[in-house]
């Protein structure tokens, strides 16, 4: 069963940027779209479990850091190779300027 955790506040994330966090072990990113929605994947890339959120976003997209792979934040589809596995994508919404994901 999901539960409701704060990841971070939405001030903390730019427009069209990404944020890393922890939670109970497990690495996750959300992103804040062109038009201020909030998603949130699994924080590791799939090809070599690099750190997601040190990518660029442009657009609804996200770039790996290590190999220049790319996803779609708002899916988890792996967009450009190197990466042929999508990322696992979890709910998220914005609560009194507090961005909360529903992992579990």
């Amino acid at each position: 069963m999901s539960s409701w955790i704060r990841a971070c506040g939405l001030d903390d994330i730019e427009q069209e940027g990404a944020r890393r966090f922890d939670h109970e072990g497990r690495t996750y990113a959300v992103f804040r779209s062109p038009d201020d929605e909030v998603f949130c994947t699994d924080g590791l890339c799939t090809h070599e479990a690099v750190h997601i959120a040190d990518g660029l976003v442009t657009d609804y997209e996200i770039e790996c850091p290590k190999h220049s792979g790319a996803f779609d934040y708002r899916t988890g589809e792996a967009k450009r190779l190197p990466p042929c596995i999508n990322l696992r994508t979890y709910p998220a919404k914005v609560e009194a300027g507090e961005v909360m994901v529903a992992v579990g």
